[in-house]
Formats: structure tokens, sequence, C-alpha cells
């Protein structure tokens, strides 16, 4: 078992608080908005031992993660952990297929573009399927609604649904997005303009407008924010967000669990690379409410999702031992009280990586943890 010091990720829309107090320290008057907990070769943890969890594991990798997972997905960990602290919305996003990673990927390689180079869609080659279970109260946009409340809902701002319902949503979504620069803040401005007289049974979505109004002018992501499903979750209740699943996360605290990938195709909200001929190129049009997920299973409470590459569950610890079963290489993050494990006290914010050869997990204390594997045992 290793105990792990995580990196911080400090981008502009997150948090000044959450992650410090998860972390029991001082705010520094900046935003913090993710701490990555795994082994991505951009910000791999560090283990207190030494050197990288990245590092660690290149060197056994069939011992650390098993025969299954190093088959499988090769001698790297399949999945990264988060927590995810917004403050402000993040931007309108949506992430490629694993067939639409290796092409995208391989054509920019060929290409001759730096990985870092900000105008770079596909940084690695892998998908990002991922899950995010809410800490706090959690807003998000979530896959597009249904294209009969969209109409009743751009009609009622006094936007022309022509298109919208004589064909579809990809050839709406399409055409907005399209449109010429000058054209596009003229549509948002109408938007917002109207969304000042909420329209009912939409207010949420009306007061929406005008917060990313205020953050993007006249950016065209705001009319696409509109298409979407706007869900609060509770804290424990969780989306999963498949290939193609055009989404956002607004405002809170949550732990993500993802495919080892940092792959964003951006279609507004935001001032990095927005690609909108590529985002149309991987974007699942289908329409319905979000699934809100919640956890089964007694002790070991397990998020389902089809992933393969990682599996979420929430582990509430009181008192009595909890046994978890051996599944490969696996990581913990207590995010409530203090538990111990293999006789090390683990407090708020702590988290471990626990190697594929050392079997069953037990637990003790009074604490919440969050337990990340691989989707395949």
């Amino acid at each position: 078992m290793e105990r792990l010091d995580n990196v911080i990720q400090r981008y502009a829309w997150g948090s000044h608080t959450a992650i410090p107090m998860l972390l029991g320290q001082a705010p520094d008057g900046g935003p913090q908005a993710e701490l990555w907990l795994g082994a991505h070769p951009s910000a791999p943890s560090k283990v207190r031992s030494g050197g990288t969890l990245e590092a660690l594991i290149a060197h056994s990798p069939e011992r650390l993660l098993g025969t299954a997972s190093t088959r499988q997905f090769g001698p790297r960990l399949p999945f990264l952990l988060k927590v995810l602290a917004a403050g402000q919305p993040l931007s309108l996003q949506a992430h490629p297929s694993l067939m639409q990673a290796k092409a995208g990927f391989a054509r920019e390689e060929a290409a001759g573009l730096s990985r870092s180079a900000p105008n770079r869609n596909y940084r690695d080659a892998n998908h990002k399927p991922e899950i995010i279970c809410a800490l706090t109260d959690f807003q998000a946009l979530c896959g597009f609604r249904a294209a009969e409340a969209s109409v009743q809902l751009l009609k009622g701002l006094g936007l022309d649904t022509t298109l919208l319902e004589s064909q579809d949503l990809r050839a709406y979504f399409q055409h907005v997005m399209s449109l010429p620069k000058e054209a596009q803040g003229g549509l948002v401005d109408q938007l917002v303009d109207a969304a000042r007289s909420p329209v009912k049974g939409f207010e949420g979505e009306c007061a929406l407008a005008l917060r990313l109004s205020a953050l993007y002018p006249r950016d065209i992501g705001i009319v696409g924010a509109l298409l979407l499903n706007l869900v609060t979750l509770k804290p424990g209740e969780a989306l999963y967000l498949d290939a193609g699943n055009l989404h956002a996360y607004l405002e809170g605290t949550g732990v993500e669990l993802m495919a080892n990938s940092d792959n964003v195709l951006r279609g507004g909200l935001t001032p990095k690379h927005v690609d909108v001929p590529e985002l149309l190129s991987v974007l699942d049009f289908a329409e319905g409410p979000a699934k809100v997920l919640r956890p089964s299973g007694e002790g070991e409470a397990v998020y389902s999702t089809p992933a393969p590459d990682f599996r979420l569950s929430r582990v509430e610890v009181k008192g009595p031992q909890v046994t978890l079963p051996a599944r490969g290489a696996q990581l913990l993050l207590v995010v409530e009280g203090e538990v111990t494990t293999q006789g090390v006290a683990l407090k708020r914010g702590d988290s471990v990586f626990i190697g594929a050869d050392e079997g069953d997990v037990p637990l003790s204390g009074r604490g919440l943890v969050f337990r990340a594997t691989a989707g395949i045992s």
C-alpha cells in the first residue's frame, strides 16, 4: 500500500475553498478545480515512499495491476480518479469513443501537432467515459432533452424553431453552432434578453442563460446549453457520461472517475480551444432525460456502469470492520471521518494506492470512502 500526494489543477472555474477544505488546508486565494489521483502522465500522483505512481506501476505492471487488467489495458492504470470542485460552469463538451480517439490522435500526431498545443483536440489515444458522484448539491447539464420540450423553451424565448421541428436536433444544433460569429452573437443576445422574463416551466434554464451570459457574453454555447437536461444531484447521486454525451458541470463538488484520458472536445463556454466540426463528429444526439444513478449493495455500494475501464463504489465504515474483496489495483479516497487499513490511519482527504498483489482490503473506524478499481475483475 502506498500513501499518495496528489496534484491540484488550478483551472479558472475552480472553487477557492472546496478542495482545501477536503484536504484540511487553508485556502490560498486561488481557484483549485481538480485533485487528480492516479497515474496520468501529465499529472501523476506522488507516492510517499518516493517517485510517482506512474513510475511505480511501470516498474512492476503485472504485479501491481493484475493479469486481467494488464492483458486488456496494457501496463498502465486504466482509470483516473478526481475530486472536481466547480465554482463556475465548465465548458460545453463531449468525449470521443475509443475508435474516434485513436483515429484523432493518430491524425494529429501525423500532422506534427505538439501534444501540449492549445489547439490540440486529442492528447492521447484513449476514450474518456466518466462518472461524477456528488459530494455536495451538484448542478450539471447532461445529454439532449426531448426535442419537443426544447421547442417549447426556444419558442417561449422567441427563437425560430422551424429547423428543429422540421428536421431534428442534429440539424438545428449544427446550424446554430456553425453560424457566422456576428449572427451567433445576435441570436444569443435575443435569447438572453427574452430570458429575463422566464418561460413557465423553464425558470431554471432561463436563470442559467443569464448566468452564462454574464460569464461568456454572446457565446453560442449558451444556445447549445439550453438544449440539454438541467440536473441537480444530491450527495451520493451520480451521472454516467459515455462517449458523445454533450454535457457541462455547472456548480458543486463531486468525486469523478474516468478512463485514463484527457481528451475533451469543446463547443463553447470556455476561453480554451473550441472545434465545432470535430465536436459534431463525435456527438450522440439521442434524446431523453438524464439517468441519475444511485449505488447498490451492502457495505460496499457500487455505481453500475458499462465502462470496462473503471468501477466506482462508496463504502460507509461504521465501526465494525468492512472487508473489500480484491479487485486488482485500486485507489481509496477518504471524504469523511477517519478509517484504518493495514494498520494505517487515514483521515479526510487522505488517499492510497493498493496493488493487485495485496488481496482483500480491511477497513475499520468511522468514515466514508470512495473506491476506484478497474471495471473488470
